[in-house]
Formats: structure tokens, C-alpha cells, sequence
């Protein structure tokens, strides 16, 4: 086999980092809202109060369910390409809009609206990179779109702490923050008219001959491509009018779809968006004034990414479902630990910034490193292709109806509970998170499911 980077994979190469770009905008313009969030709540711009606040950070996730929900379809219509390109445009547009708004109101609906690119791009791009990737590279190809998600996290907070530092007291630089993601968008938009077609796509809409060249442009065996591609061929029919009802009449089919529905919810339950979405507002909670919790973003974000290059090495070479619950785990300890810091209150300020900043360090890492890139492996990997494009769509729409949820309410917890409670709660999620995959995922089970769905 000829190195990953040589002609042999160079198209694949290519198409796989403009797609993991989707993940990066995702990272990205979920991230930057921690930074912003602070400045933008001043009277002197859109004066939000705690739980005005909740509505413009989960209005992206509201947008961002139905984004998810309506991809699949729009993949599967009008081929993965396209429908990313047309995802790049909404997420270029929207960001402008946003930076421009000019009160609560105007920044609720552009979020809502870069939140269908947002949720668009978290189905699409793991599903398209699995894909158009050989066996051999399909789980680093999928996890590079986990690695850009945090990659794009990691410099929001870079640019929130760099403006918010040498700009901090013009009260406008939010705008700054927000506007820096069309950067990104613009490159996706221009590079996407280049990038692979997905070989699944053009199998269901007959165009054979056209995806068996283009597998065996993207690295595919040769034996490999023929043996897919001749036996999708007898199921193009199938795949392309698989209703509904026909779907919810196989058991094996609502099988994968549920427990692909409890892995979405897993991943999201954690409590990770809360530190993502407001982490700047949590720390300056515990004291650590405005600049310092930019600054100390920067290195929940570094060490974030870190572990996700790391963690995702270590997933493609271990069993994915066992990595889940060591994931799981950690981040039940990671958290009650948090708590018990948060709740304790005998320690001096500086010991109790800094224990708490090493304990969102290590959560963060555990999770960003091991659950959240192995829950869109597996995602990616576990439906057949006949509902692959609708599954995906559903299961991630599950995560962002999650996420809304959590984000919505997250604010009003703290007010009414306290900072060191709520955490208390996450752990409490993840632990019965952890239960789940122990006792309902059954790896064995999905397998047969996924083969004998596959082979009807």
C-alpha cells in the first residue's frame, strides 16, 4: 500500500480536510459565543440578562436540530457536494447578519439561522467522510472532523482572549469575534467545487461506472470497490424507495435507529456545552475576573485539542464501544470531583481557581479526547447505507434537541441552584450514561442488525 500521503490517497486527502472544515465552522461558532457572550450582554450593546442570555446561546442549537433533521434529506436529493456548498453559503450569511445585529431580537434569529448550517454540517460531514474512505482510513478520516471540531473551539478562544485583551474595553469587538468565522466558510464554499462526490451517492442514483472510477480514485481496492458497488447495485431500488413505514416494519432497522438515538443523547448529556457555551461566564464566577477566564479558555481549548488528536489515535486502534465507557467513566469522576472543589468553599481563592480550572482541563480532555469523537464514529459507521443519510440526520438532530435543552435552562440552574450543584447533576448524567452503554448497547447485536439489514 502506497503512503496515505502519496498520489494514491491525494484526492481523499483533500476532499477530507475541505469537508472537516464543516467540523471546524461547528467548533467554532459554538465556541465563540463563550467569549462573546460576556461582552454582548453589556447594556451598552444587547443588554441581556441571564436568561436572554440561555435563548442566544440555545437558539444556534435550536436551528442547528432542524438543520440536522432537514440534511439528510437534501444529501440524499441532491448529493453530499452540493449540499455542503450550500451549507458553506447559509453559514457565511448568517455570520455577517449576526455581527451586525443590533439587538436581543436580530441575534436570536441569525443564530437560529447559522444553526442550520451548524447542524447541517454535524450530520453531514462525519457521514461524508465515512463515505468516501477506505476501511483501512475510514476511522481517522471521521475523526479528523472530530479533531476540527475542537481545532475550530480552541481558536475561538484564542481570538475571544487575543480581542478581548488588547480590545476588551470597546464593547463592540463581539462583532469582531463572531465576523472571523467567515473566513473559514468562504474557504469551504471555494474548495467544496473540488472535493469528491460521495461513491454511496452515485450508486443510488445508478451512476455506476462513475463510482466505481472514483473508489478506485479515493484509494478503495479494487476487489473492495467491485464487491460494494455490484452489490449495492442490486439494492439501488431498495435504498432509493425505502419508506418509512417500511423502515419502522423491520426490527432490525428500529433497532439501530434507537440505539443510535441513546448514543446521540449520551454524548450530549455530559454537560460538555455548558463549559464550551459558558465557560468565560463560569470562571469569572469563581473568580477568576473577565481576562483571566478568556485566557484560561485558551487552555481548556489547547489541552481539549491535544487530547482530541491523541484520544482519536487510540480510538481507531481499540474496540469503540469499550473506549465509550472508559469515557463515560472519566467524566463522571472529572465532574463529581468539580463539584466537591465548588461546594467545599474552605480553600484559599487562588488553590480553588486553580483546581477547578485543572478539573474542566481534565473533563474536558476526557471527553473531547474519547466520548465525543468515538459517539460520531460510531454514529457514522453503524447504519446501512439505505438510511444511512436519514439516520444520521435523526441521531444528530437528537444530540441538538439535547443540547437546546441543557443550554436553554443552563443559566437559570445556576442562579437557582449554584455552580457547584449543577455540576453534581452532570455527574449524575453521565453515570446513568455510563449505565446505558453497559446494559443497552449491545456491540454484538448492532453488528448482526447492521449485516442483516444490509443484506436485504
Amino acid at each position: 500500500m502506497q503512503n496515505r500521503s502519496g498520489r494514491k490517497y491525494g484526492l481523499l486527502n483533500y476532499s477530507a480536510y475541505v469537508i472537516s472544515l464543516g467540523g471546524f465552522l461547528f467548533g467554532y461558532d459554538t465556541g465563540v459565543i463563550n467569549g462573546a457572550l460576556a461582552f454582548m450582554s453589556k447594556t451598552s450593546q444587547l443588554n441581556l440578562t441571564p436568561s436572554r442570555q440561555g435563548i442566544v446561546s440555545s437558539s444556534l442549537v435550536l436551528g442547528a436540530c432542524l438543520g440536522a433533521f432537514l440534511c439528510g434529506k437534501y444529501a440524499d436529493k441532491y448529493g453530499r457536494k452540493v449540499t455542503i456548498r450550500w451549507v458553506a453559503v447559509i453559514f457565511t450569511l448568517a455570520t455577517v447578519c449576526c455581527a451586525l445585529s443590533l439587538n436581543y431580537i436580530f441575534m436570536t434569529t441569525f443564530r437560529f439561522i447559522l444553526g442550520l448550517a451548524v447542524g447541517a454540517a454535524s450530520s453531514l460531514s462525519p457521514m461524508y467522510l465515512a463515505e468516501i474512505s477506505p476501511k483501512e482510513v475510514r476511522a481517522s478520516n471521521v475523526n479528523k472532523n472530530a479533531i476540527f471540531i475542537v481545532l475550530g473551539q480552541l481558536v475561538a478562544f484564542i481570538m475571544n482572549a487575543l480581542l478581548g485583551s488588547l480590545w476588551g474595553n470597546w464593547d463592540p469587538i463581539w462583532r469582531v469575534m463572531i465576523l472571523i468565522a467567515c473566513v473559514p466558510s468562504i474557504i469551504l464554499w471555494i474548495n467544496s467545487f473540488n472535493i469528491a462526490v460521495s461513491p454511496n451517492w452515485l450508486v443510488q442514483r445508478g451512476h455506476l461506472k462513475r463510482a466505481r472510477n472514483l473508489a478506485y480514485r479515493l484509494g478503495f481496492k479494487k476487489q473492495t470497490a467491485n464487491r460494494i458497488i455490484d452489490g449495492r447495485k442490486k439494492n439501488i431500488k431498495t435504498e432509493t424507495k425505502l419508506t418509512w413505514n417500511q423502515i419502522f416494519s423491520n426490527k432490525r432497522l428500529v433497532y439501530l435507529l434507537l440505539i443510535g438515538i441513546v448514543i446521540a443523547l449520551i454524548q450530549q448529556v455530559s454537560g460538555i456545552n455548558t463549559v464550551m457555551y459558558y465557560g468565560t461566564i463560569l470562571l469569572e464566577k469563581v473568580g477568576m475576573g473577565e481576562r483571566g477566564s478568556l485566557y484560561a479558555n485558551i487552555l481548556i481549548g489547547l489541552t481539549s485539542f491535544i487530547a482530541s488528536i491523541f484520544g482519536t489515535r487510540m480510538i481507531a486502534n481499540h474496540n469503540h464501544l469499550k473506549m465509550l465507557k472508559i469515557g463515560l467513566m472519566g467524566n463522571t469522576i472529572f465532574l463529581a470531583l468539580l463539584g466537591v472543589i465548588m461546594h467545599a468553599n474552605m480553600l484559599p481563592q487562588v488553590v480553588t481557581n486553580t483546581l477547578v480550572l485543572a478539573m474542566l482541563v481534565l473533563f474536558l480532555a476526557n471527553h473531547q479526547g474519547i466520548v465525543s469523537p468515538v459517539t460520531w464514529l460510531i454514529m457514522a459507521e453503524m447504519f446501512p447505507n439505505s438510511v444511512k443519510a436519514r439516520f444520521m440526520s435523526i441521531a444528530t438532530a437528537t444530540t441538538w434537541i439535547t443540547n437546546f435543552s441543557i443550554s436553554l435552562v443552563y443559566p437559570l440552574l445556576i442562579n437557582a441552584l449554584g455552580t457547584a450543584t449543577v455540576f453534581f447533576v452532570f455527574a449524575i448524567t453521565n453515570g446513568c450514561s455510563l449505565f446505558l452503554s453497559l446494559t443497552v448497547i449491545n456491540q454484538e447485536k448492532m453488528k448482526k442488525s447492521y449485516q442483516e439489514s444490509s443484506s436485504k
